[in-house]
C-alpha cells in the first residue's frame, strides 16, 4: 500500500521501517474510518481538543487517536486553533477544531 495514494483516507506508514509501519497501517485500517468519525463528530460537537485530549475523552489508546487527529487534519475536516497544551509527555500539542 503506498501512502502517497491511501493517505489521508486510509492509514498511511512510514517508508523507513516499511515491514512494521506496513503491518501496523493494515491492522489499524478496519477500525480506522469509525475512530475518524468519532473524532470528527466530536470536534464538529464544538469541542476545542489535543489529540491526546479525546484520546482520554472517548475512550481509546492516543496510539490509536493521534494518527486519525493527523489524517482528518491532512483532509481539511479539522484545523489548528493555534493554542497549545502540554500532553502527557510535558510536549505542546496543537489544539484542534472542526473546519466550520
Amino acid at each position: 500500500m503506498d501512502p502517497g495514494e491511501t493517505y489521508p483516507l486510509f492509514p498511511g506508514h512510514k517508508t523507513e521501517a516499511p515491514e512494521t509501519s506496513v503491518v501496523a497501517a493494515e491492522a489499524i485500517a478496519p477500525k480506522a474510518e469509525t475512530l475518524r468519525r468519532l473524532v470528527l463528530d466530536y470536534y464538529r460537537a464544538g469541542h476545542t481538543r489535543t489529540a491526546d485530549e479525546i484520546s482520554s475523552v472517548l475512550g481509546f489508546s492516543v496510539l490509536s487517536i493521534r494518527p486519525r487527529v493527523s489524517e482528518l487534519h491532512a483532509a481539511g475536516y479539522i484545523e489548528d486553533t493555534g493554542v497549545r497544551r502540554r500532553n502527557k509527555s510535558g510536549r505542546q500539542a496543537a489544539v484542534w477544531r472542526a473546519v466550520q
